[in-house]
């Protein structure tokens, strides 16, 4: 059961990556730090499912 979350945790932050641009998208914020937090957590999120996938059997 573990190993089956970890299996999809790479996914599971480029999610909510995408979630963070979609919630940019409609909502009217002045900053790009929304922006940046969206981008951090999709770089991550793809790095972790790679690295994840690699070694989770």
């Amino acid at each position: 059961m573990k190993s089956e979350i970890l299996k999809y945790l790479g996914v599971l932050v480029i999610l909510v990556g995408v979630a963070l641009l979609v919630v940019y998208n409609f909502g009217s914020y002045p900053g790009n730090g929304m922006l940046v937090a969206a981008g951090a957590c999709v770089v991550v999120g793809a790095i972790g499912h790679i690295v994840l996938n690699k070694y989770i059997e």
